[in-house]
This record gives C-alpha cells, sequence and structure tokens, in this order.
C-alpha cells in the first residue's frame, strides 16, 4: 500500500511526548515546549485539554488533508460549544468525545458529512471506507502496541484512513514513536482485539 495523503498530527504538539504522558500523567504536558502551537492560552489549560483530544487531532488531520490547518485546542473550545465535550470546573475533569454534537459540529462548521456508528463488525470496515473516506474508530489506547493483549476496547480514538480485506491502516494521535504513529497496518483480526465496534464516519 501506498502511505496515506492524510497529514499526521499527534494529540501532543511535541509528537514524542507520549511515554512521558503514560509514565507521569498530565503534569508531563507543562514540559511541552511546542505547546503554544496548540492554541491553548496557558500551558496549564494544553496540558488539562492534551489528554483529551485524541478526537480533535483525527479531525485536525482531516482538515489538514484538505488544506486547512487548526489548532487542536482551538477545535476543543468550538467542540465543546456544541457539548462535544462536557467541562467540569469542580474536579477540572473533562468529558468527551460526545459522538452526536460532534457529528453537529463538524457538519455546521467545517460541512463534513459525518454518521455515527455502532456495532461495527471489524470486517465491515474496508467497506466503510469505501462509501466514506475516513472513519474515526474508538479502540483501546494500547493499540500501539499490537503484540499486547488490551484490557478492554475502546476509550481512544484513531483516524482509519485505508482498508482491505485484510489489513486497516491508520493515525494514531497517541502513538508512542514513528512506527505506531502514522499509517499504522495492522492485520484486520489484530485491530479487532482493540476496536469497541464503533466510532463516527466522514465524509471529507
Amino acid at each position: 500500500m501506498h502511505e496515506s495523503d492524510v497529514p499526521y498530527f499527534s494529540q501532543w504538539e511535541t509528537p514524542g511526548m507520549t511515554l512521558p504522558v503514560l509514565a507521569e500523567g498530565a503534569q508531563a504536558l507543562l514540559a511541552d515546549p511546542l505547546w503554544r502551537r496548540s492554541g491553548a492560552a496557558t500551558i496549564e489549560e494544553y496540558a488539562r485539554w492534551a489528554v483529551n483530544v485524541c478526537g480533535m487531532a483525527c479531525l485536525k488531520m482531516i482538515l489538514a488533508a484538505r488544506g486547512e490547518i487548526h489548532p487542536t485546542i482551538e477545535l476543543a473550545r468550538a467542540c465543546t460549544a456544541y457539548g462535544g465535550y462536557v467541562v467540569n470546573d469542580i474536579d477540572a475533569s473533562i468529558k468527551g468525545l460526545i459522538y452526536a454534537p460532534f457529528v453537529r459540529f463538524v457538519s455546521e462548521r467545517f460541512g463534513l458529512g459525518a454518521e455515527t456508528m455502532t456495532g461495527v463488525d471489524t470486517s465491515a470496515i474496508p467497506g466503510l471506507l469505501s462509501k466514506r473516506r475516513f472513519f474515526i474508530a474508538s479502540v483501546n489506547s494500547g493499540i500501539r502496541w499490537p503484540e499486547r493483549e488490551p484490557p478492554s476496547k475502546g476509550g481512544h480514538l484513531v483516524l482509519v484512513t485505508s482498508a482491505s480485506p485484510e489489513t486497516v491502516r491508520f493515525h494514531n494521535p497517541s502513538g508512542h514513536d514513528e512506527a505506531s504513529q502514522a499509517d499504522v497496518t495492522l492485520p484486520l483480526v489484530i485491530f479487532d482485539r482493540f476496536f469497541a465496534g464503533r466510532g463516527i464516519s466522514i465524509e471529507a
């Protein structure tokens, strides 16, 4: 397969921050020297949001594929206004991505045709990609280590850019190295171990 023509973006402004975040939590992002590129007003705002914006990184990649570059945290703020994230100011927690408001957000703001999908069999992904250009898939974040058995399915979003009856190719916003970030290709049977059977199909 040829490499995808979809630009890759990490959910961190410095793509190599994944292992520090896994080790130390969001506070590791207070050392990200590129945080200003995110659109956050402060480094604290960046650290709070960056651990929650895998979906916004996927959207950023889709928009970049058509020549638009939008800062990730700016996208998150705009999506929050639609209800795509619920921000708790008491404990500083952020809930999301919530699919239905996200679909409305990308349709109204960017003219993207989007549809929430549940009960998706992994074998159906190639057919989805033939009708729609992208599929944002809910997978376990441990997909960066496909040789390991995940404890559960779902909880993290990756951008599927192409698929065949045997393989799926995707960009992972929280991959920890080049091999686990852009144009990751896995057999469908391995992807299935991580895939929660739900996501958002998008026609750009």
